[in-house]
């Protein structure tokens, strides 16, 4: 079989899994509120009078479900892949799976289509939900099912690029931000292609036509506008992009494939004295070879050191984090990327803003064009900087580290402020970039100095926000991959709520207070999702509350963001999210010993 034994176990292991079957009942049903609720929006605000009202509601529902289910597909699909990989990895277990008689095409793509599966399930479950938009009318089978072709081929090849990465790098932190960078870089630079050079040719080719053969949004969002797909043609061009996506996809697993063993030689797993002396040649006398023997010996070796050894701080853990290469030297190819993502962001600024009140498409769209130039950046610059407060403790663990913290005299109080303030050291450049971001938006007139303090200050509150909640995640969780899914996965549903709230009411304006009432639904699931999340290992009052305020606050923030009420969006955003870490935090420094089972039995001196 072409994907071996690996795929054939998570095949018949996968079905018995509760988790398996939550996600198909979730997924759909989240699409089914979020249907729902542009319904009653559309209800509550204006009269369906026609035929012609209900096809123009199809067809911008549509639009609104599509690129979410992409987002959140191919999301899931590179987590998935480097998570597998990354837990593999870090337990050690990867050289195990070498050794066995498994090819190295097997162990590949054995672990690829094994871990887009559970993926795969979710999306097919949600197709008959999304095929009910047909009935409205505006919208064919053959459009919806065309975005569901571009979907699976987007996740096969997000799931391919972060199994490259995973299994290229020694550190889960790595392999989770080149993933996410360099996703981001892809669309990026296609929407910025499409956007500056869209009349071009290159070789005879159109630059938009390339960009969407390139870009799975570029392709989705083609098909969307083409209400005659397939009838013009046998095969409609939005398909280009399913043939590049499986022409990258081979080309990354035939990397991977071909320097599977080069990368996890297994080095670390067996240490070996550099200092040994090589075997001695035939013939040579016993005494010779004792000897040599006791000189290679540890016990015999004398190291001249010319300079004194760093003195430790007092909290060790700090130490460690910002004086140590702790996340491996390869993570200034994390900042090369991003800040090259940042120049990107700088030079899209440059070309798109002006000075006064910046909107995007000459007042067609009540977001800023600054907001949406600074909105993927700041986006991956909290993924990033979550994805390492969660692998800091994650990797520890894995590696038996964090046993030997529990045999010290080290402080709950030394431990997490240690953490919290080496990771915000270590993803310094994520931290400083996006608010130097802001100033340079402030500067060339694309936001007044008032934006511009309530963006600094807010996104400093998120960046606490994230840091704690990986930490949390990581301390609370014992799988690595559930507690790395678990934490990007908060911020990566934040992040994304905001973007489903603001579709819906920019697609469906109307009055706002006849809004609530329909989200009222999402707010109450967004709470439950959050606490499951985070309080079911570890429940308390606080984080209950915190739960159910952050979708409210959330709702709150992003209707105050569409009204101009900027002050409102930064109090509301900083008291809510401050709460969550104080409700994350606390229970951290207090229960610190119970959450890594050392018990505080006898008398602390």
């Amino acid at each position: 079989m072409l994907l071996g034994p690996i795929f054939s176990r998570e095949l018949a292991i996968t079905p018995r899994r509760w988790q398996h079957y939550v996600a198909r009942v979730l997924y759909p049903t989240a699409l089914a509120v979020l249907m729902s609720t542009a319904w009653f929006i559309v209800v509550g605000t204006q009269e369906v009078r026609n035929t012609g009202d209900m096809a123009r509601f199809g067809a911008i529902l549509l639009q609104v479900v599509s690129p979410l289910q992409l987002a959140v597909m191919s999301f899931l699909a590179a987590l998935a892949c480097v998570s597998s990989i990354a837990q593999e990895k870090d337990r050690r277990t990867i050289v195990l799976l070498l050794l066995t008689r498994l090819s190295d095409h097997e162990v590949v793509l054995g672990k690829l289509v094994a871990s887009l599966l559970p993926v795969c399930s979710m999306l097919l479950a949600s197709l008959p939900v999304v095929g009910l938009i047909t009935l409205f009318g505006g919208v064919s089978w053959q459009q919806v099912l065309t975005i569901y072709a571009i979907a699976l081929a987007a996740m096969l090849a997000a799931g391919s690029l972060g199994t490259l990465f995973a299994l290229w790098r020694e550190k889960t932190f790595q392999a989770l931000t080149m993933t996410a960078i360099v996703l981001t870089l892809w669309v990026s630079l296609w929407e910025a292609a499409a956007m500056f050079a869209g009349n071009e040719l290159i070789a005879g080719v159109p630059v938009k036509e390339l960009a969407m053969a390139c870009s799975p949004f570029r392709a989705t969002w083609s098909t969307l506008q083409n209400s005659t797909l397939m009838q013009s043609s046998p095969l409609p061009k939005e398909l280009l992009f399913v043939v590049v996506a499986f022409v990258l996809s081979a080309i990354l697993n035939a990397i991977s494939i071909f320097n599977l063993r080069a990368w996890n030689t297994g080095r670390d797993a067996m240490p070996r004295n550099e200092n040994a002396e090589p075997a001695t040649e035939p013939g040579a006398k016993s005494a010779d070879r004792e000897e040599r023997a006791r000189a290679g010996h540890v016990d015999a070796r004398v190291r001249n050191v010319n300079q004194t050894s760093r003195r430790v701080w007092d909290n060790p853990v700090l130490w460690r984090e910002m004086c140590t290469w702790a996340y491996g030297r390869k993570v200034l190819i994390v900042r090369l990327a991003y800040i090259l993502l940042f120049l990107l962001a700088v030079a899209g600024l440059w070309f798109t803003a002006r000075p006064g009140p910046v909107v995007a498409g000459g007042q067609t769209s009540i977001v800023p064009q600054a907001a949406r130039t600074l909105a993927p950046v700041l986006v991956v610059s909290l993924v990033i900087v979550n994805a390492l407060a969660v692998t800091s403790i994650t990797n520890e663990r894995d590696g038996g580290a964090l046993d030997l913290l529990l045999v010290t005299d080290l402080t709950p109080k030394e431990f997490i402020f240690g953490k919290l303030l080496g990771v915000a050291y270590v993803a310094k450049e994520m931290i400083v970039l996006p608010l130097l971001l802001g100033v340079f938006t402030f500067a060339i007139g694309g936001m007044t100095l008032a934006n511009l303090i309530f963006l600094m200050l807010g996104l400093s509150v998120m960046n606490v926000f994230v840091i704690t909640l990986g930490l949390h995640c990581g301390l609370n969780y014992a799988n690595s991959r559930q507690a790395i899914g678990v934490s990007l996965g908060n911020v990566f549903f934040l992040c994304l709520g905001v973007v489903t709230l603001m579709l819906l009411m920019i697609s469906f304006s109307g009055s706002f207070q006849v809004q609530y009432a329909p989200f009222l639904a999402f707010i109450v699931g967004g709470g439950v999702g959050i606490f499951v999340s985070l309080g079911i290992r570890n429940p308390s009052g606080a984080i209950g509350v915190a739960s159910m305020v952050l979708p409210l606050a959330t709702f709150f923030a992003v209707t105050s963001f569409l009204i101009g009420h900027w002050s409102d969006v930064f109090l509301v955003t900083s008291a809510a999210y401050g709460f969550a870490v104080a409700a994350m935090l606390v229970p951290a420094l207090s229960g610190f010993d119970v959450a890594l089972g050392r018990s505080r039995g006898g008398n602390e001196e």
